[in-house]
């Protein structure tokens, strides 16, 4: 299924890199982590997050969006204010690589052909698929064999954007990412070491930060596509 949406958002991306209107640039910002380990604050960037973004723009208000993030997360009880958290003391360090599609909705519209059209908050949909390191064996005490996993999480966040100039506009924006595991945190129901939380919880991860693009065609943000 991953490999699917995969090859599928290849294709989508290949198909409208070629229009009219086109935004591109580049995301910077923290990363943090809600699950069993370490703060149970929602957003806590302790770590750093990195990436590329592409827009099509639909309209002044709606843009497709595809964005790959290079991400850290770490957590560590010692940060937690859960008394039993900080007893136990556990602490982990994972990276993960998302692949993102989705949906922008701007509030306002927004565009380059009226100042009044030069910021607006948003609204961000999107799906993704992200690779993580997992706990796969034991071999003694602390000692721990490795692999790799790709899984499905659900994004969604909430931006405000702005033009500094005729192409070029900056942003501030915060995701947060629902998963449908529990590994982040290297947790794992066959060893014994790593069995911790709660099970029934899935793990959370967060990207907050400033995003810069360059927008491609005229009239900038706009296109008279019908939507």
């Amino acid at each position: 299924m991953v490999k699917k949406f995969i090859f599928i958002t290849f294709l989508w991306m290949t198909t409208i890199v070629s229009a009219q209107i086109h935004e591109v640039g580049i995301f910077l910002g923290g990363s943090n982590y809600i699950g069993d380990v370490g703060s149970t604050n929602y957003i806590y960037p302790n770590d750093i997050a990195g990436g590329v973004i592409y827009k099509y723009n639909l309209n002044p208000r709606i843009a497709l969006r595809g964005t790959f993030t290079y991400a850290q997360i770490t957590a560590d009880d010692a940060d937690s204010k859960n008394a039993g958290r900080k007893l136990r003391g556990l602490n982990f360090t994972n990276t993960i690589k998302e692949l993102a599609v989705g949906v922008e909705f701007s509030y306002f519209e927004y565009g380059s052909e009226s100042r009044s059209l030069q910021h607006t908050p948003y609204i961000l949909l999107e799906i993704a698929a992200f690779n993580y390191k997992i706990a796969k064996t034991q071999s003694a005490p602390n000692e721990y064999g490795y692999g790799n996993k790709t899984s499905i999480s659900i994004p969604f966040g909430l931006g405000y954007k702005t033009k500094v100039g005729t192409s070029l506009a900056i942003g501030l924006e915060i995701g947060a990412r629902y998963t449908f595991t529990d590994e982040l945190d290297y947790n794992h129901e066959l060893i014994n070491d790593l069995k911790f939380g709660n099970p029934n919880n899935n793990d959370w991860y967060v990207f907050s930060g400033i995003n810069l693009v360059y927008t491609f065609g005229r009239p900038a943000c706009y296109t008279t596509s019908e939507f």
